[in-house]
């Protein structure tokens, strides 16, 4: 007898049942229980992907991970910390509970897919959902996301739109859409972005290349405004490690020495101190550029 999910999260009555693990095994300190009838061997890291996994096996095939969950899945994390695992479903066969947000709703077959045994919406499907769903600025981060990483231009969602005529939010996945922008990098920088045009300020021109003839190649920026030779950089966690500080050295000096200007934020400066980007980076554009 074969039982999905083996030992990494698994429905604990089959283990049992095909002989893989007894029930006092089970209730010991190697596996922790997620959900009702629903194990993971004890020491894996948690998080939504876990719970998402956790929730499918739950669910027994009779929903099909949607939201933030299919997004985590397909490779396109976007969710807050915290986030319920999510599935949707076509009749009321289950009930949302701690850790899980059903919703009941229809999904065409071309809207589904298969990853690694899961039932998950797909890409394009779970961009409209969380698209017409979200407030603006978390919902352009999810477009973003997922257009980013799987390879389509936004628009497309329009094509779904069109199919939900009447679905909630659909009314506002236009100005959404007008916002989003597949070249983004990371949900930080979509953030970033947002700061910026939310507050008045010119668009920026994403991930823009900035020529190095000495080495013939390109020095990307994570958002520009090239008539000013003005860079704006998002700087996450990875930018403390010791040889990415030397890389950043460097590359700023090229930068430097092309004439451009950059001003790097962080995590923090979106979300504690917004209105400082938005003053810095308009005076900024005030000044004439360089050479």
């Amino acid at each position: 007898m074969t039982v999905p999910g083996w030992p990494t999260v698994f429905r604990g009555s089959d283990a049992v049942a095909a002989g893989l693990v007894t029930w006092a095994r089970l209730l010991g300190p190697g596996f922790e229980r997620l959900l009702p009838d629903t194990y993971a061997a004890a020491g894996h890291e948690s998080g939504l992907l876990l719970r998402s996994v956790a929730a499918s096996r739950w669910s027994r095939g009779r929903g099909v991970l949607s939201g933030y969950s299919a997004a985590e899945v397909q490779e396109a994390s976007c969710g807050p910390l915290g986030a319920p695992a999510e599935i949707t479903v076509a009749e009321h066969v289950l009930r949302s509970r701690a850790g899980v947000t059903v919703r009941r709703g229809e999904l065409h077959p071309d809207e589904v897919t298969m990853v690694d045994g899961l039932l998950v919406t797909t890409p394009l499907r779970t961009a409209f959902d969380l698209g017409r769903r979200l407030e603006f600025v978390e919902a352009v981060v999810a477009v973003d996301a997922l257009a980013r990483v799987h390879r389509f231009p936004p628009d497309l969602l329009l094509g779904v739109a069109v199919r939900y005529p009447r679905r909630r939010g659909v009314s506002r996945l236009t100005d959404v859409l007008s916002a989003a922008d597949a070249r983004s990098s990371s949900p930080p920088e979509t953030r970033l972005r947002l700061v910026l045009t939310g507050a008045g300020l010119p668009r920026p021109a994403v991930q823009h290349p900035v020529l190095d003839d000495d080495r013939r190649r390109a020095v990307w920026l994570d958002l520009a405004y090239p008539r000013h030779r003005l860079g704006i950089e998002y700087d996450g966690g990875d930018h403390l490690d010791p040889k990415q500080v030397v890389k950043d050295i460097e590359r700023h000096t090229r930068l430097a020495a092309a004439g451009w200007r950059v001003l790097r934020y962080t995590a923090r400066d979106i979300r504690r101190d917004p209105g400082r980007i938005v003053r810095e980076v308009g005076a900024a554009l005030t000044q004439p550029a360089a050479g």
